[in-house]
């Protein structure tokens, strides 16, 4: 069923890492495992969500260290940091670190703008009003600059350190993670942006309705957008779909995951909020459901890189039901050319 209008060569998936509020190391270790699972079947990056106040990892940097050294090839990711409640300068430190463990591997992924659950958390993040605050794109600015890590002051400034005088910069400096920062865009404002000072895009399942209802639409003109504005220079842009193969799954999971694409479906039919949110239907079937579905897909055929992105609050073992049939069915059938290595279902758990 090879489709050669699709030509996807990097696949990853997209980890919620729940837990429960009275056992999250159980949680958290699991996320580590899928990443471990992730890169044997042969996935080309795991990207984790970094979530505040909620049962998800809070640390993608913290985590991400962890994840350094559970695995060898997989690229790793954060989808993504809001980067209101960082400091640019110590997030550059943090990630600069993460990713020399990783020896290259960290792709950061941020959002600017007011972050989630503001009114709680500022006032225990900022000193003073925290509606004082740059909370603009500028700050991820700031932070690409803190990662060329540039030379501070003039080339007479020196620092004493035990190791003798040193010129003082950003330490430790990570060549080219610069490069792998990814701006996570929704709206036509923010992929023009992301295009015009160079990053890379993440798109979603999440857009806004911009003078249409089509979600489809939507992404088609931010896609445009965004490659008008960087001007010839060559980015990365990756797609995120929520996918859930049902291939190898029994008779319950299977009737589960179809509960979970219905109970999701209503908010596909119109515009939500005053933002006008345009949600897509969830990819939920058998291989070659879902991949006539990617075929009809008007955003994949535009893209080199597919994120598979996994529910929120299913099962270890489900979610490795899931990526196991996406790299063993679907992936090979839309350009993927890695081989996949195929994992028994008792390997599984």
């Amino acid at each position: 069923m090879t489709n050669t209008s699709l030509s996807i060569n990097h696949v990853g998936f997209l980890t919620p890492g729940n837990y429960r509020d009275d056992n999250p190391h159980e949680g958290l270790e699991n996320t580590l495992q899928l990443l471990e699972f992730g890169e044997k079947l042969g996935f080309d990056s795991g990207w984790v969500r970094q979530r505040h106040l909620e049962h998800g990892i809070s640390s993608a940097g913290v985590f991400l260290a962890a994840a350094t050294q559970r695995t060898s090839r997989i690229q790793l990711g954060t989808a993504v940091i809001q980067i209101g409640y960082e400091s640019p300068y110590r997030l550059a430190e943090d990630l600069s670190t993460v990713d020399v463990l990783s020896r290259g591997r960290l792709n950061v992924g941020l959002s600017a703008g007011t972050p989630a659950h503001a009114e709680l958390l500022g006032p225990l993040v900022f000193d003073g009003n925290w509606k004082d605050y740059d909370l603009s794109h500028q700050r991820v600015i700031r932070f690409a600059d803190n990662l060329r890590a540039q030379f501070l002051a003039d080339s007479q400034t020196f620092i004493a350190t035990p190791g003798g005088p040193q010129r003082p910069r950003l330490q430790p400096h990570a060549e080219g993670l610069v490069n792998r920062i990814w701006y996570g865009g929704g709206s036509l404002r923010s992929v023009r942006w992301a295009g015009k000072n160079g990053f890379n895009l993440m798109i979603g399942n999440v857009t806004a309705g911009e003078d249409t209802d089509d979600f489809f639409e939507a992404q088609g003109r931010q896609l445009d957008a965004y490659h008008h504005n960087l001007d010839g220079v060559f980015r990365r842009v990756s797609l995120g779909r929520v996918i859930v193969p049902t291939d190898s799954a029994d008779a319950a999971t299977r009737k589960k995951y179809a509960d979970y694409a219905a109970s999701r479906y209503e908010r596909t039919l119109k515009p939500q909020g005053d933002r006008r949110t345009l949600f897509p239907k969830d990819l939920v079937g058998t291989s070659e459901q879902i991949l006539e579905q990617l075929f009809n897909d008007p955003i994949v055929a535009r893209v080199g890189e597919l994120r598979l992105e996994l529910p929120y609050e299913f099962q270890q073992h489900e979610y490795q039901q899931i990526l196991s049939d996406f790299i063993s069915h679907i992936a090979p059938e839309i350009g993927w050319g890695n081989q996949p290595v195929r994992i028994s279902a008792g390997a599984r758990r």
